[in-house]
């Protein structure tokens, strides 16, 4: 399933953030348990999405290009290409791009437990 990039959702301040997040569907309507979603994120230069908590589904987060920061709870994880963070159950988080001129792209992907 490849990504239409004229199908997204794109959403502003972001739990309280800053700045636009551009969202794709990577699954199809109906996904396979235990996957509840797959979300291809791309987030605007300087932006940040808000602090929030995983009440619903444990995530993880794949960075696929860019460079910026993932805060889980209290610690801080650089994102570049290729790092993975694990978001469990009740734990907080927020992005920041520490990029003023390049996206921050991510893959966050949603399971049940």
């Amino acid at each position: 399933m490849g990504l239409d990039r004229d199908d997204k959702d794109t959403r502003e301040n972001l739990f309280g953030g800053t700045g636009a997040v551009q969202i794709w569907n990577c699954l199809p309507a109906t996904p396979s348990a235990p996957f509840t979603a797959a979300l291809w994120c791309e987030l605007e230069p300087g932006g940040h999405v808000g602090r929030h908590r995983q009440t619903t589904y444990a995530e993880v987060v794949l960075c696929v290009s860019g460079e910026g920061r993932a805060i889980i709870s209290e610690h801080t994880h650089p994102l570049v290409r290729g790092t993975l963070v694990h978001l469990p159950l009740g734990s907080n988080l927020s992005l920041h791009n520490d990029s003023d001129q390049t996206p921050l792209e991510y893959v966050i992907i949603k399971a049940a437990q």
